[in-house]
């Protein structure tokens, strides 16, 4: 384990990952301590109100945790694929009586700056980031306050153009959001363990290897490719400490889901998850444009999970995701470290 995490009195090299929009919960961050691993409290898409919140209800525990933010890299919407895209949106929302029809184009950053200057103003032992790179300034701000900072990359080339005392390589694999630097493109499908060979003969920081990690012979194989710890996500999201929503729950053990697609339908940057009605009808056409996708089709999703309509949920998933089970979050990751 490398110093900096061992510090913490991390021991087991199992972490668990930052999951946004309700996935990660406090209670997982706790459990992930209590299993010997260390929590990621995911700052995405909470107002800076609720965020603070979350993270006193983490300090309050006395475990040790990370934190992930979103770091600003947006895909400007083309106002007329926006337009296009709005218009078949509508005649999703129909079935549940909603209107996102009048939902202009929103190009935010995610609360950006109130987010880091909760973390200085209280520093946390760990901020990662994913989608973009912060600049010089904000990463010399953390590490002065304490923090280890820990970037999200998915190649060697993203690796080398990036200032970060820990990498999280994230392999094409992985449930949810891409960390890619550049959205506006598919990242390349290559296995974690080649992933992890190439940044480290790139770089020489430690790694946390990330991306369809979900029995123990995968964490086995990212340890011995080089990774000091790997963090999983998808096969915590069925536990018993997960604020995954019930028809996401639901479909990840449904045996009639069969696969999982990269798609952009839904926020308009490169996520994985469950085939659905909705990735079926709308992957090959949905434009680039985040956050402003994310932003209109938030509404029809928000219906969908009231509705229990699993067809036009977001159903991140890795390609791991037939090993996610019902059970306490720390025997998950406990047992996905047995052959260490």
């Amino acid at each position: 384990m490398h110093s900096s995490l061992a510090d913490l009195g991390v021991r087991l090299p199992v972490l668990a990952a930052p999951m946004a929009g309700g996935g990660t919960t406090p209670a997982m961050v706790a459990a992930a301590a209590k299993a010997g691993g260390l929590g990621f409290l995911p700052g995405g898409y909470r107002t800076p109100d609720a965020f603070a919140e979350q993270l006193a209800q983490v300090r309050a525990l006395g475990v040790p945790f990370g934190v992930n933010l979103f770091a600003p890299n947006p895909v400007p919407a083309d106002p007329d694929d926006y337009r296009r895209y709005r218009a078949q949106m509508q005649q999703e929302a129909d079935r549940y009586g909603i209107r996102v029809d009048e939902i202009e184009i929103t190009e935010d950053d995610d609360h950006w700056r109130d987010k880091l200057d909760l973390l200085l103003v209280e520093p946390v032992p760990v901020v990662s980031f994913t989608f973009g790179v912060p600049d010089a300034a904000v990463v010399a701000e953390l590490r002065a306050a304490g923090t280890v900072v820990a970037q999200t990359v998915t190649s060697a080339a993203e690796a080398l153009a990036t200032d970060a005392d820990l990498f999280v390589v994230q392999a094409s694999a992985a449930g949810g959001h891409s960390g890619t630097l550049t959205p506006d493109r598919i990242p390349p499908a290559v296995a974690l363990p080649e992933l992890l060979a190439e940044v480290g003969a790139a770089v020489r920081v430690p790694l946390i290897g990330a991306g369809g990690v979900a029995t123990p012979e995968a964490v086995a194989a990212a340890l011995a490719a080089g990774a000091t710890a790997v963090a999983v996500g998808t096969v915590l999201l069925r536990s018993d400490e997960s604020g995954a929503s019930q028809p996401h729950r639901d479909a990840l053990a449904d045996p009639a889901r069969r696969e999982t697609v990269v798609t952009r339908a839904f926020t308009g940057r490169p996520a994985r998850g469950l085939r659905n009605e909705f990735t079926d009808a709308h992957t090959a056409d949905a434009p680039a444009g985040y956050p402003a996708l994310h932003h209109l089709t938030s509404p029809l999703r928000r219906a969908a999970v009231q509705a229990k309509d699993p067809e036009r949920v977001h159903l991140w998933a890795g390609t791991g995701y037939r090993h996610a089970t019902a059970e306490p979050a720390a025997d998950i990751l406990t047992r996905l470290a047995a052959q260490q």
